[in-house]
C-alpha cells in the first residue's frame, strides 16, 4: 500500500484504555489487574465502534435500493419521508401533538405549523398537492428519504407479537435470535480498515464463514416451528438452496485463501495492496472466483433471483410469514445486514479492501502525483472500503431489478451442476497460481493482464453465443423444464 492510514483508531483506543486503567485501577491495591482490564476495555470499545460503523452506514444501501428501484421503474421512489411527519395527502394534518398530556405538544405544534407553512404540499392543483414532493422535503440534502427507515423501525416497535396457536413456542421464539445474533456476530470479524476492527484472529476467515453458515439453521427452525404450510415450504427451500450454494461458496473462499497464502482477512487485503507482496487485486487474478463468490453470496442472502424461500407471490412471505412486529423488522434488517456483509466481503477479497484503485500508479504519475498522494493520505481508508461496498450493493439492486425469480429445481441444478465443478476448477487454478507462478514478492504484470484478457474474451463469447435451435424450439437450459403449459383437466399420457 502506498499510503499509511493516519486514522489509527485502534492505537488511540489502546492508549486511552491504558491511561484510564493506570489512573484508576493502577493506583489501587488491584494494580496487577489493570493489564487484562485494559485489554477488555480496548476490545469492547472496538467492538462497539465496528458495530456502530456497520449500523450507521447500512442506511445508505437501504436508501440506495429504494432510489435505484424507483429510477428503474420510472418514478421518484418513496414519497413518504421527512415531510410526512408534518403534512399528509391533500394538505391534511392529523395534529397528533394535541393529544400529548400536560401541554408538552404545544411547542411541537408551533414547529409543525412553521414547517407546514414553509415546506407543505401547498398547490393549486389537488393532484399535485396529494402527491407533492415529500421525498425531498424541500431540502433534499438533509436525509432525503432516509428518515422513512427510522419511521419503519418505530412502527415495528409498536406492533403486537402474535405467535401462532399451535407453534412450537420454544423453537419459534429462539429461531429469530439465531438468525439475528449470528448476522450481527459476522461483523465482529469484518475489518473496516487496517486499524478499525473488532476481532482479528489468525483464522478470522474460517470463523467468519462458520458463523455465516449458522443462520440457515435458524431459517429452517423458524419455518418448521411456525406450524404453517407456507413457512415449512419456505424453510425447506432455504435449506436445500443454501446447502447447494454453501459448498461452492466455501470452495471459492478457500481459493482466495490459497492465492493469498493466509486465512486472515486483513492479511488477504494486504496481499492485494502491499508492494512487497502481490500488489494485484484478486479480481484480476481469479475473475472466475469473483463471479462464483458473487453468485453464491446472492443465493446465500436470498436475494433475487434466488429468493424462492420467501417468494411473496406464492408463499406469502416464506419462512418468516408468522413473524410480526419488531421480530419481523429485525429479521428484515438481518437480511440487509447479510447482504451488506456480502458486499463488504467481496470488496475485501477481490477489490483490494481499503486501497484506492491503482493507487500506486496514480501517486507515481507526473504533475498530479503529489495531489493524489495528499488525497489518499487525507482520506481514511475506511471510506474507500465503504464506497466499494455501496457500489457492489448497487449491483445487487441492478440484479434484482433485471432478473426474474428462478424456479427451485433450476436453482438447485445450477448450483450442483455448474457452480460446484467451477469452484473446484477455480481452486485448482488458485493452487497453480500460488505454487507455480507466484515468485514470493510480486506478480509479473503479464499474469493479471493475460488472465483478465482471457476472462473478457470468454465473457464476450458467452454473451454473443446464442443457440438458434434452442431459441426456435423455445427449449430451456434445464432438462426438467417443460414447454407446454399446464391447463385444468389436461393429462399427460
Amino acid at each position: 500500500m502506498a499510503t499509511e492510514d493516519w486514522w489509527d483508531i485502534r492505537g488511540g483506543i489502546e492508549w486511552f484504555s491504558e491511561q484510564t486503567m493506570n489512573n484508576t485501577i493502577g493506583m489501587t491495591r488491584l494494580w496487577e489487574q489493570k493489564y487484562w482490564m485494559t485489554d477488555v476495555m480496548t476490545e469492547l470499545t472496538m467492538a462497539i465502534l465496528a458495530f456502530t460503523v456497520a449500523m450507521s452506514t447500512i442506511m445508505i444501501p437501504i436508501w440506495t435500493e429504494r432510489k435505484l428501484i424507483a429510477r428503474f421503474m420510472d418514478h421518484r421512489g418513496s414519497t413518504v419521508a421527512i415531510r410526512s411527519i408534518w403534512t399528509g395527502e391533500g394538505n391534511m394534518r392529523i395534529e397528533w401533538w394535541k393529544d400529548l398530556p400536560f401541554g408538552i405538544g404545544i411547542p411541537i405544534g408551533w414547529i409543525n405549523s412553521f414547517l407546514w407553512n414553509n415546506y407543505g404540499n401547498d398547490s393549486s392543483n389537488p393532484k399535485v398537492a396529494q402527491v407533492g414532493n415529500r421525498g425531498y422535503a424541500g431540502f433534499w440534502w438533509a436525509l432525503p428519504g432516509i428518515a422513512n427507515n427510522v419511521a419503519d423501525g418505530m412502527k415495528f416497535l409498536t406492533k403486537e407479537h402474535m405467535p401462532p396457536k399451535n407453534a412450537d413456542r420454544v423453537t419459534y421464539e429462539v429461531a429469530p435470535y439465531i438468525v439475528i445474533s449470528t448476522t450481527v456476530l459476522v461483523f465482529a470479524f469484518i475489518p473496516f480498515g487496517p486499524t478499525l476492527f473488532s476481532a482479528n484472529p489468525d483464522l478470522s476467515l474460517i470463523y467468519l464463514m462458520a458463523i455465516f453458515g449458522i443462520a440457515p439453521l435458524g431459517v429452517f427452525f423458524a419455518g418448521w416451528a411456525s406450524n404453517n404450510k407456507y413457512t415449512l415450504v419456505g424453510g425447506m427451500r432455504s435449506a436445500a438452496q443454501l446447502t447447494a450454494y454453501e459448498i461452492p461458496l466455501l470452495i471459492t473462499v478457500l481459493g482466495v485463501a490459497v492465492l493469498s497464502g493466509t486465512l486472515n482477512i486483513i492479511e488477504i487485503v494486504e496481499f492485494q495492496s502491499d508492494t512487497g507482496q502481490g500488489n494485484v487485486w484478486n479480481l484480476f487474478l481469479m475473475p472466475l472466483g469473483a463471479v462464483l463468490f458473487l453468485t453464491t453470496m446472492i443465493a446465500e442472502v436470498e436475494r433475487t433471483p434466488f429468493d424462492m424461500p420467501e417468494a411473496e407471490a406464492e408463499l406469502v412471505e416464506g419462512w418468516w410469514t408468522e413473524y410480526g412486529g419488531m421480530r419481523w423488522g429485525l429479521l428484515f434488517a438481518s437480511e440487509y445486514l447479510r447482504s451488506y456483509a456480502a458486499c463488504i466481503l467481496f470488496a475485501l477479497f477481490f477489490l483490494g479492501g481499503w486501497e484506492f484503485p491503482f493507487e500506486d500508479a496514480l501517486i507515481a504519475a507526473p504533475v498530479v502525483g503529489g495531489l493524489f498522494e495528499f488525497l489518499f493520505q487525507a482520506t481514511p481508508h475506511t471510506v474507500w472500503l465503504l464506497l466499494k461496498a455501496w457500489l457492489m450493493f448497487a449491483f445487487f439492486v441492478w440484479v434484482r431489478a433485471s432478473l426474474h425469480r428462478v424456479r427451485t429445481d433450476q436453482i438447485l441444478e445450477f448450483g450442483w451442476r455448474y457452480l460446484l465443478p467451477l469452484s473446484v476448477i477455480q481452486l485448482v487454478l488458485a493452487f497453480w497460481l500460488r505454487l507455480g507462478v507466484y515468485d514470493g514478492s510480486s506478480w509479473p504484470i503479464i499474469v493479471p493482464a493475460l488472465i483478465t484478457l482471457v476472462a473478457i474474451v470468454l465473457f464476450v463469447v458467452l454473451v454473443l453465443d446464442e443457440d438458434e435451435e434452442a431459441l426456435k424450439d423455445q427449449r430451456r437450459p434445464y432438462h426438467v423444464s417443460e414447454v407446454d403449459k399446464a391447463s385444468p383437466g389436461a393429462r399427460i399420457d
